[in-house]
């Protein structure tokens, strides 16, 4: 068996991958399948990992003050995505997330809104933090270089493409892409094709 993983990761890779399982086993040993080093949890409260969680090289969580973070089952997460959460982010069952993206709940400062503390003249970290909870749904897959903003609610089904920024909510079974995201195409479930 083990030459089954050095022919599919070479030596290196099978050491590596050896030394996660093992990380896994004593940081999370409930709930996930496994947790690639390095990772970075910056945790003021509860973090609740779904049944096979799994995730890719560099995952970086700050969770805040009263903040929570829920991953469904079968979650899978690449490298280097970042979840910055003060309020909530809740990411469905079996939701795939490519590398680098970004999701969080919340900005510092009020924007489209009046509030002197949130002017450019004020220091963007002494403006408050203002937040809005981020839902991701069922079965949702997250392209690479993804943004996430706060108030976002993605439905169940849904793609997001490569490099897409998310500033509004996206319903269930749908295409968005660009920059904000747009609705591309639906899934029709009569004819078994999405459709623009």
């Amino acid at each position: 068996m083990i030459f089954r993983f050095i022919k599919r990761y070479g030596f290196f890779g099978t050491v590596r991958l050896a030394r996660d399982v093992l990380i896994t086993k004593l940081f999370f040993p409930d709930s996930c399948r496994i947790v690639r080093y390095p990772f970075y949890i910056r945790c003021d409260n509860k973090i609740s990992y779904g049944t096979k969680f799994t995730s890719g090289v560099g995952l970086r969580i700050d969770l805040f003050g009263s903040g929570t973070l829920v991953f469904g089952k079968n979650v899978q997460v690449n490298d280097y995505v970042h979840l910055a959460v003060i309020d909530s982010v809740i990411i469905g069952d079996n939701t795939l997330i490519a590398s680098k993206v970004f999701i969080t709940d919340h900005n510092h400062g009020m924007i489209g809104q009046s509030d002197k503390s949130s002017s450019p003249l004020v220091i963007p970290s002494q403006r408050p933090l203002v937040s809005a909870p981020v839902v991701i749904g069922e079965r949702v897959w997250i392209g690479e270089n993804v943004t996430i903003l706060p108030g976002i609610t993605i439905g169940n089904g849904s793609i997001i493409a490569a490099g897409a920024i998310v500033t509004h909510d996206i319903p269930d079974n749908s295409i968005a892409a660009g920059v904000p995201a747009k609705i591309v195409k639906t899934y029709n479930f009569e004819t078994f094709r999405w459709e623009s």
